[in-house]
């Protein structure tokens, strides 16, 4: 009997300090690590610090900009820190990539960072210089196949959403384009409106304004469905190519072993931000979607683009040195 009331007790003290975890949470600022200034992943952990994360979780959420080495330093840091939700990381699904295009990439996307949410979502528009003649996917193709070898696109660092998103477009389409290489979009996108380039991919916000004055033609988004970030431009699996998709997701991640009531609790107060309306008009104006899911979600999303993009990157042989 007292083996029996001990093991009662002992049960009902660890259900006790599960139900607690998670109380008092937060109990000091927040640290939100991310990319560098100025980019959409900057934007939106920007966002969602000022825009209400503050003030619902009665903590300070400073964003601590970590860019470098394609996101490997950010998630080092997070990785590192105490999995008591006081230190998150916000970065663009080039993270999960890293371990394929690299060697020796010290950490594992999938069991060392706890999925939190998808904070956003921005697809790629597909885009020619004007003197380009053609008037939609199809036909660039063709001309592509008529001329191989012979065009190009600009792209930024490898294994960035514009070089996968090309990468995918031409083992899709079966067509010979050149990559050339820059080291940010503003270069290439410079090139590309002097006509030194003839097509690129890249987001709304940095191309829409180009469309709409007529310096660049538009073909087609990469999203998997239509668009409000290019109403009436048709996506890429419309265009003759089905199946395409090429999107890169803003996901929030802690570190590992976070205590599941803490995960839920910033889960249930980032969605309801990203739910708002006018916050859902300030990310559609500088070229993004918001989200919000679940922490399942986001790990779907993870692993589903993982092992898709993983077979493109590795049969282009596509290597990040």
């Amino acid at each position: 009997m007292r083996d029996s009331a001990r093991w009662i007790c002992a049960l009902l003290a660890a259900l006790g300090a599960g139900t607690g975890v998670g109380e008092g949470y937060p109990s000091k600022p927040i640290r939100m690590v991310t990319a560098e200034i100025g980019g959409g992943v900057d934007f939106t952990a920007r966002l969602l610090a000022q825009g209400g994360l503050s003030e619902r979780l009665g903590q300070q959420v400073i964003v601590d900009n970590r860019g470098g080495a394609g996101g490997a330093i950010a998630a080092e840091i997070v990785i590192k820190a105490p999995p008591d939700g006081h230190t998150l990381l916000l970065y663009a699904s080039s993270i999960w990539f890293l371990p394929l295009l690299r060697r020796n990439v010290p950490f594992d996307p999938v069991r060392d960072l706890a999925p939190i949410t998808c904070a956003a979502r921005a697809p790629n528009l597909f885009v020619v210089h004007p003197g380009v003649p053609v008037a939609s996917v199809k036909e660039l193709i063709a001309l592509a196949k008529a001329r191989p070898g012979e065009l190009n696109y600009g792209s930024g660092g490898t294994g960035s959403s514009a070089h996968l998103a090309a990468e995918l477009f031409k083992a899709a389409a079966g067509v010979d384009i050149v990559r050339i290489p820059y080291k940010g979009t503003g270069p290439a996108l410079n090139d590309l409106l002097a006509g030194r380039l003839n097509m690129m991919f890249g987001t709304a916000g940095a191309l829409s304004s180009h469309v709409r004055t007529g310096r660049l033609r538009a073909l087609a988004v990469t999203s998997a469905q239509p668009s409000e970030l290019a109403p009436g431009l048709p996506t890429m699996a419309a265009s003759g190519l089905p199946g395409y998709e090429s999107t890169s997701i803003y996901g929030v991640f802690g570190p590992p072993r976070m205590p599941a009531a803490v995960i839920r609790r910033l889960n249930q107060e980032m969605v309801s931000i990203l739910g708002r309306p006018d916050v859902k008009e300030k990310f559609l104006f500088n070229g993004m979607e918001p989200v919000g899911s679940s922490p399942a979600e986001l790990a779907a999303m993870r692993d589903s683009e993982m092992a898709r993009v993983g077979k493109l990157i590795k049969a282009a042989g596509i290597r990040e040195e």
